[in-house]
């Protein structure tokens, strides 16, 4: 029996038995001094919309608040850098909790960092900076091949499926990517009712178990990828080759969460965990993947078609770069998970010790599409660690077009990082398929708050545009963000980082960070570069 349930029980009981025993004894009325109070704000907590936490636990969840008075967490980590790793959860968190509410994010006594230490990072402002736009730009995604493209926010919602997350945190996100007109990630788990019931843009990622067009032996089938495809809440489709929780090893939906309506919306049997494959079925080679690029392209009407990597083997990268030149088929973005990215299912040795982190994913990314002359028409968004307005501009400083996020929006809506994402009981109703938790989660008052989220922050790093003297985000250079090495020595990230020219892979000599690895790039073959 659920703490609602129990509450409501309490009460009816208590309620009863006093009433029945002040028929014999009346001094028992007295003890509605004590219980009376504690009824009345029960009844409080479960009618009220706001704390998901108070409306799944009455009375006794006001235990975390009287916590935070003590150790007020909010106040104490909101700091927006992350210098020593594990704190930086408690930052997002904490910015994101004060955007997505709308409570002012300025804060008293100046930086609240140690500039001297090592790792600190900055942009320099302008002497003469610009008033900014009323509008954020937005960047359209398609190439020369797409004849649907689509012009995305610079801030989306990153990949969270149905199944991992709950219907009322779907909604929520949904919501607020149509109040806000961003976009909103599927991931992998497919298109749900709840994914179109407000109309906001939806990117459908494809993992490797092929949910929504799967076929009965679990590879792909296009004619239920086109029907889905068809859908106008679709804007564009992401083929997921891996990601920065777990690279190499396919998505996992414990057997926990999988309700009968989620095992039909996937395709799959109920009572056993779901663990998609490690890899693709429907193509086997670099090549073969840009022909399936454009099979989906075809099918879905000449929608932007695009991949998400977490970066690994950088000759695999490359012999997909070649791979794009022989076929002549390209996607329209490639989104780029860092190997810091996160999930609430992910082996541990995966989450710690597999995949290249975003700064320098992105950097080599950017590189390997500029080196073959692929960039201009390719897009690259960067997915992990992006909670604040300097995330963004350090992201698009070193490579990137636009960010989406993921963890973040779930603090919008309302998760505290109670840590029980794989194990469905999540107190708060983000990460559950448990129908009493989710009422806790009031989508009406929810889906605002993750419009409010990207839109602060957005303004945000515009502001920070206009404060460095620059009119558009595209301006941004890797010189823009400073970095310190050590107690006495500061570079900026393009002296961190090498930066090629215009087809310099394409001609000798070869830059030697890249010779062996473009040397050993088939777009034929995944093997012939894996020694």
């Amino acid at each position: 029996m659920h703490a609602r349930q129990i509450f409501y029980v309490t009460c009816s009981v208590v309620i009863a038995g006093m009433l029945l025993t002040s028929l014999v004894w009346k001094p028992v009325l007295w003890a509605f001094v004590v219980v009376g109070p504690l009824m009345l704000i029960g009844i409080r907590d479960v009618t009220q919309k706001k704390h998901a936490i108070l409306r799944n636990f009455p009375v006794i969840g006001h235990g975390r608040y009287l916590l935070e008075m003590i150790r007020p967490e909010i106040q104490q980590y909101f700091i927006e850098d992350n210098i020593d790793g594990r704190p930086f959860d408690r930052n997002r968190r904490a910015v994101a909790y004060q955007r997505a509410k709308g409570i002012r994010d300025t804060s008293p006594f100046g930086t609240q960092l140690d500039v001297y230490d090592i790792g600190y990072e900055w942009m320099n402002h302008s002497l003469a900076p610009h008033e900014g736009h009323d509008e954020p730009p937005r960047i359209r995604i398609g190439g020369p091949a797409c004849t649907q493209p689509y012009d995305a926010s610079l801030l989306n919602i990153s990949a969270m499926s149905f199944g991992s997350l709950s219907k009322n945190a779907v909604e929520s996100l949904n919501i607020g990517a149509k109040m806000g007109g961003f976009y909103h990630n599927t991931g992998e788990g497919s298109v749900s009712p709840y994914h179109l019931k407000h109309g906001g843009d939806l990117c459908w990622q494809l993992g490797t178990g092929y949910f929504g067009c799967r076929a009965k032996d679990g590879g792909f089938e296009p004619g239920l990828f086109k029907e889905v495809a068809a859908q106008p809440s679709v804007r564009m489709i992401e083929i997921k080759l891996s990601q920065g929780a777990k690279p190499g090893h396919g998505g996992i939906l414990p057997a926990a969460k999988i309700t009968p309506e989620i095992a039909r919306i996937r395709g799959v049997p109920l009572g056993q965990d779901v663990v998609s494959p490690p890899s693709h079925k429907v193509f086997s080679t670099p090549s073969g993947m840009m022909e399936f690029v454009g099979q989906l392209r075809e099918l879905s009407g000449g929608k932007p078609i695009g991949i998400k990597l977490c970066l690994g083997k950088r000759r695999e990268f490359i012999a997909i770069c070649k791979a794009m030149l022989e076929t002549g088929i390209a996607p329209d973005y490639i989104q780029v998970d860092g190997g810091e990215g996160g999930t609430g299912a992910a082996p541990l040795e995966f989450a710690n010790r597999i995949g290249a982190p975003l700064a320098e994913s992105l950097v080599f990314v950017h590189n390997a599409l500029v080196g073959f002359e692929l960039r201009k028409d390719i897009k690259i968004i960067a997915s992990g660690q992006v909670a604040t307005g300097f995330d963004m501009a350090k992201r698009i400083a070193i490579g990137a077009d636009l960010c989406s996020a993921a963890r973040v929006f779930m603090f919008a809506v309302g998760c505290i990082q109670a840590l029980r994402c794989n194990a469905n009981d999540c107190p708060t109703g983000v990460a559950t398929q448990h129908n009493e938790l989710m009422k806790g989660l009031v989508i009406d008052d929810k889906g605002p708050r993750a419009y409010q989220y990207q839109r602060n922050t957005v303004a945000s790093f515009m502001h920070l545009i206009a404060a460095s003297g620059l009119t558009h985000p595209d301006q941004l250079r890797p010189w823009h963000i400073h970095r310190r090495i050590n107690q006495f020595d500061i570079k900026h990230y393009g002296e961190i980082y090498d930066y090629l020219e215009p087809g310099e892979l394409l001609r000798d000599p070869l830059p030697k960070a890249f010779h062996r690895a473009v040397m050993a790039a088939q777009p034929s073959s995944w093997d012939a570069a894996r020694w």
